[in-house]
């Protein structure tokens, strides 16, 4: 098994508690801003401590980060945080389930932003896949209480913010790609924390600025809320390095989609922690689209 793969597996489990935390954060304390700048406050700062000890300890000297790798970074870097606080806000009109599952279509939207930034290639096979967990998306778009499926019903909200947060994700995911593909570094484990480390201080920077501005209590919040916003920045620490260690081994719409095993671990939250009814169309649209995945590993 190639190692991008298991690297992948732990990113979506690291990634599945974060937002079941995120969640949480964002129903009692916080809103969807506030939850989503506790991923950084507390990660950036270990995150940078982490690359340097690694640099050190392995003699490595750090390489030189121009232009490219800074846009490419800061593109990623905002997509990410725009992407993050669309799912955050699904989560309060769709079940946890539903709203990673959403999420998830950014698999088959990186195929496209790969193909058009990048030039990653996706085979035939592979582009079958993709519009099988297309037709997921659609089932799965029709609110669980409408009586019977019609593809106007499909544009909703919560649609909306799902293939937001899919698109959004999918453009930092291609171009948290770039970046780490832009540092000439051999060592995909130093490329990957370099980028992280880049990424999440601009993030933790930047969403300050903006909540100083708009929020400013919600920084307060974030700080009073230690104890859960902390571990979010930890999970999301280590669900970061994994996906850039990711990116810097395989196509981004592949690692994205391999990643979409997210999907059977949100259920898992969402009957055994949240205690939330999952409809029959709405297993129809994940079974579908967890099809799609499973075909697309297989032509890989």
């Amino acid at each position: 098994m190639s190692l991008w793969i298991p690297v992948t597996l732990a990113a979506a489990v690291f990634q599945t508690l974060r937002f079941m935390l995120q969640r949480q954060l964002s129903l009692k304390t916080l809103t969807a801003t506030g939850a989503t700048f506790a991923r950084f406050l507390y990660s950036a700062p270990l995150v940078v401590v982490g690359i340097i000890l690694y640099l050190n300890g392995t003699g490595q000297a750090r390489p030189v980060m121009g232009p490219e790798f800074w846009i490419y970074g800061a593109l990623g870097g905002a997509s990410q945080v725009l992407a993050t606080i669309a799912v955050v806000l699904l989560f309060k009109e769709r079940n946890f389930a539903v709203g990673v599952t959403f999420k998830n279509t950014e698999a088959m939207q990186a195929a496209l932003v790969g193909l058009i930034v990048l030039g990653d290639g996706i085979s035939l096979a592979g582009f079958g896949a993709i519009a099988l967990g297309v037709a997921g998306v659609l089932i799965l778009s029709v609110p669980p209480d409408s009586v019977r499926w019609r593809l106007a019903d499909a544009a909703n909200r919560a649609a909306g913010l799902g293939l937001a947060a899919g698109l959004l994700f999918a453009f930092s995911g291609v171009f948290y790609r770039g970046a780490s593909l832009a540092l000439d570094l051999g060592d995909p484990l130093a490329r990957a924390g370099l980028t992280l480390a880049a990424v999440t201080s601009m993030q933790m920077i930047g969403m300050a600025l903006w909540l100083s501005l708009r929020e400013p209590g919600q920084i307060r919040a974030v700080v009073a809320a230690w104890r859960v916003a902390a571990l979010v920045g930890l999970l999301s620490m280590a669900g970061s390095f994994c996906w850039f260690t990711a990116f810097t081994l395989q196509n981004a719409a592949y690692v994205k989609t391999v990643g979409q095993v997210e999907l059977i671990l949100s259920l898992l939250a969402t009957t055994l922690v949240f205690r939330e009814r999952i409809a029959r169309r709405e297993w129809i649209g994940m079974g579908v689209l967890l099809a799609s995945v499973l075909l697309l590993i297989a032509v890989l």
